[in-house]
């Protein structure tokens, strides 16, 4: 199995189902936690010396900070209804409670954090839905914290990926510090499958192929990718769902694509 393949994992009594340190993945700024929540669970998460931002990926819950606290959020029962999340956002040195009104499944999204923001919640009205590509490359992103919202660090999104279809497509990185041409992140790739018993591939390639990973990934798994181009492609019959965690030297997002797959971009434009 591929060290940058982290599958779904969940032992008796627990609610951890993934979890990804900078430590685990030999790398600086990211860090990942998913929890399946039963009813009337809870969990408490101490943001360290990172910002956090908690995703409520599907149910209903009571949120809490130190000094912030919101009641009955999440307003969709599966990360595939076509709905934007709620997610709170906590400062370092701070905390988020996450208590499960229905089941829950949240994620806890991590980088480096310098105290300059204050808690929130983040609505869906605060979300920003955009469509890109044509025919088998249209995907629908939405924006949690990102452009729409500040952060020390953090970069988070999702994205669905129709039937059939190709998303981070054509390939892009993001791995050199180059600024205003292409900027350094981590991220990580967070799957989900609809049908749940379906998969989906993701490949990871740099420029010399030092790095050139092909993986199948099923619903819960977690994909990292530390440098290089890195595509998603559905089989017919599945949708996929992706939660994107990005963070690096500076909050900019700023890609390169692939050379040898570039010339896609000009050819969809007369589609």
């Amino acid at each position: 199995m591929s060290h940058l393949l982290s599958k779904k994992s969940q032992k008796a009594g627990q609610t951890q189902i993934q979890h990804v340190t900078p430590e685990s993945a030999n790398w600086t700024y990211v860090g990942f936690e998913a929890h399946e929540l039963s009813a009337g669970d809870s969990i408490t998460l101490a943001t360290g010396t990172d910002e956090v931002c908690a995703v409520i990926l599907s149910g209903k819950a009571n949120a809490s900070t130190k000094h912030e606290s919101w009641s009955d959020i999440g307003d969709r029962m599966s990360v595939f209804d076509q709905k934007a999340p709620y997610s709170v956002y906590s400062p370092a040195h701070d905390e988020i409670c996450i208590e499960a009104i229905t089941d829950v499944e949240v994620a806890f999204c991590k980088a480096p954090g310098k105290g300059g923001f204050q808690a929130k919640l983040i609505t869906p009205d605060q979300c920003q839905y955009e469509t890109r590509g044509v025919t088998s490359n249209t995907r629908h992103v939405c924006n949690i914290l990102f452009g729409n919202e500040p952060a020390d660090s953090l970069l988070v999104c999702e994205v669905i990926t129709p039937s059939g279809g190709w998303s981070s497509y054509p390939p892009h990185k993001h791995d050199t510090d180059a600024a205003p041409s292409e900027t350094q992140l981590e991220e990580t790739y967070y799957h989900k499958v609809d049908p749940p018993q379906g998969f989906a591939f993701q490949r990871v390639y740099t420029d010399d192929r030092s790095i050139d990973e092909t993986m199948a990934v099923e619903d819960g798994d977690l994909v990292m990718v530390p440098e290089g181009y890195h595509p998603v492609g559905v089989p017919h019959g599945y949708q996929s769902y992706y939660l994107n965690v990005m963070a690096g030297p500076s909050r900019n997002w700023i890609f390169h694509n692939d050379p040898d797959h570039e010339w896609i971009i000009e050819r969809d434009k007369k589609v």
